[in-house]
């Protein structure tokens, strides 16, 4: 998809274990020294672990392009096996045809003729049981037993042991003592460093180039590097993305800011998932100290949450009783006050009749006849005494005087 925008050949960072793409690690180059060692030594059992995605079956696969043709080689992947099983497919493997219904003795005399006759062809008959941790402790027990079939100088058959890290309590279970001690190469593949995962992905970047290769900077590798945690199945999920990612939005410069983002949707989405745990002691305490904090804490939330829920619920429930409830009791000192025997009252002093006898009103003076006359032939308002306190006032305070008061007065 992305391929011809990018100037690939081909996918890059495809998850299927292609040799042409295995990058030459310490790591990877000590293991399959290891193993080179082992199929050509006829050195016994070889027994090979990685985590899971780090790189076992491509390690694999470039080791049997190295064999000769005097090599016949049985790979099993499926284990899910119990000992008879496992017989039978070992046989298929080597290109045999176990017959239905035939006696486990007659199955293992079949085997070993096969196994006479490749040493007398000048061949080295090879057995690689991968995901071997799968395998029952009777049907590993039947692999130690056909490790007994061999000549005074050497074993008719060399077994190889491919598992997951596990594999190794596996061996170590008391019951399998003897096919333990018959283990001669042991190697663990460890995880990328920083260094080693830029030089991967930059590695097979060149390995799909046409022209000019796509180079990943230190500060994107860094990135993958940690969300990855140097599995290089894992680098290869979030490279693969990257690359689908910038070709969508249209960027042939791979940024930080684009690998963020495609880290955060591997994330969210569950692709990306938490490391196994090591078999590190300390490293396995210290998750565990972790762990015991993290849940220590959450007690603590939910039960202070559970505690103010309560409160809560108890305060609601006393909402009513309150609204019945008689009022609260007075304070003693104000309630002795309240009691406290009234001040006696000053009497009054009696009042005369002269002062409480109604005051009587002013004598009201009659006008004199001319000035009645007066009124009436004019037709004029009887002035009173309250109309006079409405008359204006001079300039000198005195108040203005009708003609007729004037009248009146003379």
């Amino acid at each position: 998809m992305y391929e011809r925008f990018y100037h690939l050949r081909e996918r890059p960072f495809s998850l299927s274990p292609d040799p042409d793409y295995l990058y030459p690690s310490r790591v990877h180059t000590e293991a399959l020294g290891y193993l080179r060692y082992g199929i050509e030594g006829r050195a016994g059992f070889v027994v090979i672990t990685g985590e899971i995605g780090s790189g076992k079956t491509t390690l694999l696969q470039t080791a049997l392009r190295g064999v000769d043709q005097r090599t016949t080689v049985a790979r099993l992947v499926s284990t899910m096996l119990d000992d008879r099983e496992l017989l039978e497919a070992i046989m298929l493997d080597f290109g045999l045809d176990p017959p239905a219904g035939r006696s486990k003795p007659h199955l293992l005399r079949d085997l070993a003729r096969f196994l006479v006759d490749q040493r007398q062809a000048g061949r080295l008959p090879l057995l690689i049981i991968d995901e071997a941790q799968n395998l029952s402790e009777t049907a590993l027990e039947e692999v130690r037993m056909l490790s007994n079939l061999e000549t005074e100088k050497s074993k008719l058959i060399q077994i190889v042991l491919i598992g997951q890290p596990n594999l190794h309590d596996v061996l170590n279970r008391p019951g399998l003592e003897q096919l333990r001690q018959r283990v001669t190469v042991r190697y663990h593949l460890r995880p990328l460093d920083p260094g080693e995962t830029a030089a991967y992905i930059n590695h097979r970047l060149r390995k799909a180039a046409i022209g000019a290769p796509l180079v990943f900077s230190a500060e994107v590798t860094e990135l993958i590097a940690g969300a990855s945690d140097g599995v290089p199945r894992t680098i290869n999920v979030i490279a693969d993305a990257v690359l689908l990612s910038g070709y969508g939005e249209d960027r042939r410069i791979i940024d930080t800011a684009l690998v963020s983002d495609v880290i955060a949707d591997l994330e969210s989405s569950g692709v990306l998932t938490a490391p196994l745990p090591t078999d590190d002691a300390s490293a396995r305490e210290a998750r565990f100290a972790l762990r015991e904090r993290q849940l220590a804490e959450q007690h603590r939330i939910l039960t202070e949450q559970y505690r103010v829920l309560k409160m809560r619920e108890s305060q609601a429930d006393a909402a009513p009783l309150r609204a019945s409830a008689p009022p609260p009791p007075l304070n003693p000192a104000l309630v002795s006050s309240a009691h406290r025997a009234p001040a006696p009252l000053t009497p009054l002093t009696p009042l005369t009749a002269a002062a409480t006898r109604a005051p009587e009103a002013a004598p009201v003076s009659r006008p004199g006849v001319w000035t009645r006359v007066r009124r009436g032939l004019l037709g004029l308002r009887q002035t009173t005494a309250r109309d006079r306190t409405d008359r204006p006032m001079t300039t000198d305070g005195r108040r203005l005087m009708t003609v007729v008061d004037e009248d009146a007065n003379s």
